[in-house]
């Protein structure tokens, strides 16, 4: 069954939601992360993806209290992104309390590196950002394009025991009209090892259950439960 993650994107401590990963259509949907995050738990989600977005700007973690908070009040299995891209800042953010990590542009700047930390924490601790714009890399908090293909991007890590990724079709994020599935099955058809975790477009309960369908690992769900267009009974279906 697909495992469904919640996103709390954080801005100055509050969570929020972006478009397209534009910092100009930013949306504040609630001030106290925590009490989202405990929303979650309370109906028996278990998992959360907590991303800074001030630390992936500053491309180095900021809000690493939130997510000690968050931590410190549920028993969420939290993976942490944004900005992350040193040794220090992966120590910082484990001892924060984040289970998984998540390396994105710091994959496309500095692959040795998160070469390194998948042999230094393992792969159960690593997971790969893979942010695509028209099947490009997007890095930077989706600022900047690469000229790295996500499948270059994949064969690059393969050999060091990558085991998860999340994927994002930037044109999608945020603006409710469904996943990009199509890409999900040709990811998933040519890197059968990987954990697919889709990212992006959900808009209602059916794209989950589809995902689900195509034998996808995970699905990170943000504006659509925002929104209310997916209520958290939906979610916690798949969590019974």
């Amino acid at each position: 069954m697909i495992q469904i993650i919640p996103a709390i994107d954080i801005i100055d401590g509050k969570c929020v939601r972006l478009t397209q990963g534009d910092y100009n259509q930013k949306k504040e949907y609630h001030s106290n992360p925590v009490e989202v995050a405990k929303m979650f738990e309370n109906a028996g989600i278990e998992r959360l993806h907590l991303v800074d977005l001030d630390g992936a700007k500053q491309k180095k973690i900021v809000n690493y209290k939130v997510l000690e908070n968050i931590s410190g009040a549920t028993k969420l299995s939290i993976d942490f992104g944004g900005g992350l891209q040193s040794d220090e800042d992966l120590q910082i953010a484990f001892n924060s309390g984040a289970k998984q990590i998540t390396a994105g542009s710091i994959a496309v700047k500095d692959p040795e590196k998160v070469k390194h930390w998948l042999t230094q924490f393992g792969k159960e601790k690593i997971i790969l950002g893979a942010d695509t714009k028209a099947g490009m890399i997007a890095v930077h908090g989706w600022q900047e394009t690469s000229d790295l293909s996500i499948q270059q991007l994949m064969n690059q890590f393969i050999p060091y025991g990558i085991s998860y990724s999340i994927c994002t079709d930037v044109a999608k994020d945020g603006l409710l009209q469904g996943p990009s599935f199509d890409l999900y099955k040709k990811l998933g058809d040519e890197f059968s090892q990987i954990n697919w975790i889709a990212s992006g477009g959900v808009a209602e309960f059916a794209d989950i259950e589809k995902l689900n369908d195509m034998g996808i690992y995970g699905v990170i769900v943000g504006k659509a439960f925002y929104e209310g267009k997916i209520t958290l009974q939906q979610l916690a279906q798949f969590n019974a």
